[in-house]
């Protein structure tokens, strides 16, 4: 909501007012002038810089790629004075390497020939030593089959005997069997005699028998006959029913009456045949027992002929066994000296070989120093080496002569070996001196220099060391 208006009129402004407008409306316009214009100068000195570091940019790189250019002949002039010297260097290293290579090949020929005549040696030792086995294994060979033909002859001959005892014994028991057999039939003939003789005494005995036993019958039958009759002609009517009766059991008593005979008969026959075939069978136990006692004998006898052969065959193949186990420990411990040799020799190669790579260029180049034996010792000494030795282990040395190359290296090595020693031992010796000259130096320096009592220790050093001056 609007207020009251006023209804006073404006004053007019004064002359200080008016000034002080003025002033300050200067003061503004000088402002944004000197504003403008440090806009305008901070614009224009960026980009005089930005033009500046864009000069100086390029100029860099120009003063870059023109160093670079300068360096990269001088590296270019120096490489190739590099590689000249380098390609100077390297011919004259390859000319040494040839010389060497040319010195190596003629070694490897020497050594090859002291190696060729080594192992011929060694391989004609080894033909020796192969021969003299072979002949000692022939020789144990011819011995062992003599043993063996001697112990078949000995066996073939204990054989043949065996076989003609067995044959004789064989034909002595076929006749005894045969006689067995005849004295088994004689005697079943005579029982069979004695059987029938028997059977007819018995046969005759039963008939007589019979007849008395039938005429007593008849002389019954008759009177009982009458007495039936009486009996009949008083019974006839009444008793026709147990007369029926009474034959029916006639005909079974006369019946029973044969089948007891029968029966008795054949009981009578059985018990005799019994008894006979007992005592029969007694005789040919007893007949049995002596023929299987002796044979039991003679299978005693020859199965310990047989256990003795057995011992004697076993005997002889534990002797082939004990030298055939001889034979191969020898053998084996011949193999074993055999492989220790071979891995002598192979050991001696490989040291042979480190020692070829332990040499130096000089060594490679003369591996064999000068003899110091004067023309006239020189010749004696290789007339002593082609006369013919008498000795056995100077003829043994003949064999080795291709290591004679061998044992000068090996010789000088060992010089060289004590010379290093010696010089060891010489500058270990110096060392020690300077060690203690060093010392005597230092407690100089710490002690009062003053009044010097000694010597001062530099100097002695100085003497010592340079004695001439």
């Amino acid at each position: 909501m609007a207020g009251p208006r006023s209804t006073v009129a404006p004053t007019p402004p004064t002359a200080a007012e008016a000034e002080l407008l003025l002033l300050q409306t200067q003061a503004l316009a000088e402002e944004e002038a000197a504003k403008a214009k440090r806009e305008l100068l901070t614009r224009f000195l960026q980009d005089k810089l930005s033009r500046e570091e864009q000069s100086s940019m390029w100029g860099l790189h120009k003063v870059h790629t023109l160093w670079r250019l300068a360096q990269r002949k001088a590296k270019d002039q120096e490489l190739r004075q590099d590689i000249e010297i380098l390609s100077q260097t390297f011919s004259r290293v390859m000319d040494c390497k040839d010389g060497v290579i040319e010195t190596l090949v003629s070694d490897l020929k020497e050594a090859e020939e002291q190696q060729n005549r080594a192992l011929r040696s060694h391989l004609h030792l080894m033909d020796q030593l192969l021969h003299l086995q072979r002949c000692r294994l022939g020789y144990l060979e011819e011995g062992f089959n003599a043993q063996v033909d001697a112990l078949k002859a000995e066996f073939e001959a204990e054989r043949r005997t065996i076989l003609e005892q067995q044959d004789w014994e064989s034909c002595c028991l076929q006749d005894m069997a045969l006689a067995s057999e005849q004295d088994h039939a004689r005697s079943n003939h005579e029982a069979m005699l004695n059987f029938q003789s028997a059977r007819d005494d018995i046969k005759n005995k039963c008939w007589q028998d019979q007849q008395y036993s039938r005429l007593q019958l008849v002389a019954r039958l008759e009177g009982l006959w009458d007495q039936i009759q009486k009996a009949r002609r008083s019974y006839t009517q009444a008793t026709e029913r147990k007369k029926v009766e009474f034959e029916e059991l006639k005909k079974k008593c006369e019946k029973s009456s044969r089948e007891i005979d029968a029966q008795a008969t054949k009981l009578q026959m059985l018990q005799d045949m019994i008894t006979t075939t007992k005592s029969q069978i007694a005789a040919h136990l007893q007949e049995s027992e002596e023929q299987t006692q002796n044979l039991r004998d003679d299978k005693d006898h020859a199965l310990q002929k047989l256990q003795k052969l057995r011992a004697q065959v076993s005997q002889a193949g534990a002797t082939a066994h004990t030298h055939l186990v001889t034979l191969t420990c020898q053998s084996s411990a011949t193999l074993k000296v055999l492989q220790q040799v071979v891995e002598k020799a192979q050991r001696i190669l490989r040291l042979a070989e480190m020692c070829r790579r332990l040499e130096t260029e000089e060594e490679k180049v003369l591996p064999f120093y000068p003899s110091s034996l004067a023309e006239g010792e020189q010749q004696k000494a290789r007339r002593v080496l082609e006369e013919i030795p008498n000795e056995p282990l100077a003829r043994a040395m003949r064999d080795y002569v291709g290591l004679e190359r061998f044992w000068q290296r090996f010789n000088k090595v060992k010089l060289e070996e004590k010379a290093l020693e010696r010089a060891q031992a010489a500058l270990a010796n110096r060392n020690q001196e300077l060690r203690r000259l060093l010392q005597q130096y230092l407690a100089g320096t710490a002690t009062n220099q003053k009044v010097p009592k000694d010597p001062h220790p530099l100097l002695t050093v100085k003497q010592k060391l340079d004695p001439q001056k």
